[in-house]
């Protein structure tokens, strides 16, 4: 008799685990879901006509990172970028330099996620594009799964185009 009152505790607790004793996706925030690390599918320039420009080429290189306590970091780059042939950045010439600058993106600060409008919001510290510095740039995004996608209404292209970028988490 004790043992049967054993494996029924046992296979209670079981189901109780599998039926949300622990926090379900349903249960968490938006904001907790994003904390972790994430790679870069894609970041394109949707123009009017709806085409597309893939500004890191086709095959771009980024991380980003979001902290619980709400630090962000975020890394673009352009996977065929020329080396430079002096091997020392302080040397390269305008054409090496421009396609440095024209194959990179990066910022960080501190971010905040509005559950309800399905927005995040960057406060800009520091970025490669010096005109982003001491701002707040406000993305809707749609998060499914491992799956985090935005749009930047502010490109730094500038122009009538939208910013669409795609993460895949990494870790958590």
């Amino acid at each position: 008799m004790k043992t049967l009152s054993v494996v029924r505790i046992l296979v209670c607790s079981l189901i109780v685990l599998a039926c949300g004793g622990s926090t379900t996706k349903a249960q968490e925030t938006l904001a907790s879901r994003l904390v972790g690390t994430w790679r870069l599918v894609f970041v394109d320039n949707v123009l009017p006509d709806a085409s597309r420009v893939h500004l890191y080429g086709e095959n771009p290189q980024g991380i980003l990172t979001f902290d619980a306590s709400g630090h962000y970091a975020l890394q673009i780059l352009r996977a065929d970028r020329p080396k430079f042939a002096a091997k020392d950045k302080s040397k390269g010439t305008p054409q090496e330099n421009e396609a440095a600058v024209q194959g990179s993106n990066s910022h960080f600060g501190m971010y905040s996620v509005n559950e309800a409008e399905h927005t995040v919001t960057f406060s800009i510290e520091h970025a490669f594009f010096p005109n982003w510095e001491g701002t707040k740039q406000t993305r809707s995004f749609v998060l499914m799964g491992d799956e985090f996608r935005y749009l930047v209404p502010t490109p730094t292209t500038g122009g009538n185009v939208t910013g669409e970028v795609e993460w895949k988490r990494v870790s958590r």
